[in-house]
């Protein structure tokens, strides 16, 4: 298997792009939370991989961290997901929210992406929750862990629409001595306002 791949980029039009590795012009999918960190066409590129053979093809889909290509890979195994689902599902939403609207069983949440219905919503929540039985980690967002008062807050946040980087935000700029996660959440909701 094809597990990783460094090369120069030679297009993008989302969800394609080439990668040319040695001579040899990779063709991958990938989802537009990786298409966001990509650098300019010409500049080199390292993308983790994952593919996918078919009767009729073999596909590979490219990744910018390995929690993306992990959650890809945990949702080709529930009933009714196949890769494009998949690619659709880390599209519409990053690793940390979908951990989130698992772990809070926010379907509602899950039916915002495009091509997933409630009852998908439900199938995924259901078959997810034992995959994610450890919540996504929240390094490098500014929460030290996914647990405690303080991961929470930062699911909640997340369930609620704020973009992984502008919950840690608001919970930073919340800070303080807070006691429960209610009290955080009230806190950067606050900061919100401002």
């Amino acid at each position: 298997m094809i597990g990783s791949l460094r090369g120069r980029l030679v297009s993008k039009a989302p969800p394609q792009l080439l990668l040319e590795v040695g001579g040899v012009g990779y063709e991958l999918e990938a989802p537009m939370s990786t298409f966001y960190g990509l650098p300019a066409v010409g500049e080199e590129v390292r993308l983790l991989t994952h593919l996918v053979v078919r009767e009729d093809a073999h596909v590979l889909y490219g990744f910018a961290s390995d929690a993306e290509r992990q959650l890809f890979r945990s949702l080709l195994k529930v009933t009714g997901v196949g890769p494009k689902m998949a690619l659709g599902i880390l599209s519409g939403t990053s690793v940390e929210g979908f951990a989130a609207c698992v772990t809070l069983q926010d379907a509602t949440a899950l039916t915002r992406i495009p091509g997933i219905g409630r009852k998908t919503a439900e199938r995924l929540i259901i078959e997810m929750r034992d995959r994610l039985a450890t919540p996504a980690p929240a390094a490098g967002l500014g929460v030290a862990t996914s647990t405690g008062a303080e991961g929470e807050a930062f699911a909640a946040l997340v369930a609620l629409g704020y973009k992984p980087a502008e919950a840690s935000r608001l919970l930073k700029s919340a800070g303080g001595e807070a006691t429960s996660t209610e009290e955080l959440i009230r806190r950067a909701l606050q900061g919100a306002d401002r």
